[in-house]
């Protein structure tokens, strides 16, 4: 089983470069199955259900979210009925959609979990650990693949750290950023701590640069727009053989410093 993760995608470039480059990078690695971070795929927050569609038509089979889930209003007119949608966990058990999902793929069943880390969002969700440790001990799937969605590196590895072996993949996602941190942990849990992010290149983070620069020098407010074109596609490819043991983990990083070759 090989399972595609692509990291944040971002705004219209993000989309584009999903219909540009997942057909190839399924072909190329033979993905089984497509995971997505999406939370960013509406200009930049959020997700409409129009995006929504359109990353699954284009080859997504399931998208994670974050701390931007709830930016766009709309979402709470649909996300109940998004069977390929998966909100952070840790958000109340009041809050509209799921956290977890199970989809069955080639007669074996993957699991997607979503989860919100604390570093500067604190009470406002639960304990990531606390959640996880729930929906481990209800699993029964044969493969499980974790996102969490976290400022600090070091919340993210401790989160690995105390899953490993429980889970098949913790991998990170929010700073869209890419580290070159990939491993397979000791008790066999792929991880690292950023997957990066598919959005604009030469931007802030996926923003244009001017207004971000001018607000980091002044202080002063200024207006976040999405970057344009070109972009980066940033993403890992998890690798799981028939006894559903993980035996590699490969980052993708598609960009102009590469001319975007595979």
């Amino acid at each position: 089983m090989n399972i595609l993760f692509i990291g944040d995608i971002f705004g219209e470039v993000g989309r584009d470069l999903v219909a540009d480059y997942l057909p190839k990078l399924k072909e190329k690695y033979q993905i089984d199955f497509v995971v997505a971070n999406g939370e960013n795929a509406t200009h930049g927050k959020g997700i409409s259900k129009k995006h929504y569609d359109e990353l699954l038509n284009n080859g997504v089979n399931c998208l994670t979210m974050g701390n931007h889930t709830f930016d766009r209003s709309d979402i709470l007119d649909w996300i109940d009925h998004a069977n390929c949608l998966v909100r952070p966990a840790n958000y109340s058990k009041y809050t509209p959609g799921q956290g977890t999902k199970v989809f069955e793929v080639n007669n074996k069943t993957i699991q997607i979990t979503n989860l919100l880390g604390r570093v500067f969002y604190g009470g406002i969700i639960n304990h990531p650990v606390e959640i996880l440790e729930d929906i481990v001990a209800n699993s029964n799937a044969d493969i499980h693949i974790v996102d969490i969605h976290a400022d600090a590196t070091a919340e993210k590895i401790c989160l690995g750290y105390e899953f490993d072996g429980q889970v098949s993949a913790i991998l990170g996602t929010h700073t869209h950023v890419q580290t070159a941190d990939e491993r397979i942990l000791d008790n066999g849990t792929a991880y690292i701590t950023d997957v990066g992010m598919c959005g604009p290149y030469n931007q802030c983070i996926g923003m244009d640069k001017k207004n971000v620069v001018y607000r980091m020098k002044t202080g002063l407010p200024a207006s976040f727009e999405p970057g344009g074109h070109p972009g980066i596609l940033c993403g890992v490819v998890v690798k799981i053989a028939d006894n559903n043991q993980v035996t590699a983990i490969e980052r993708v990083n598609l960009s102009p410093l590469n001319n975007y070759e595979m």
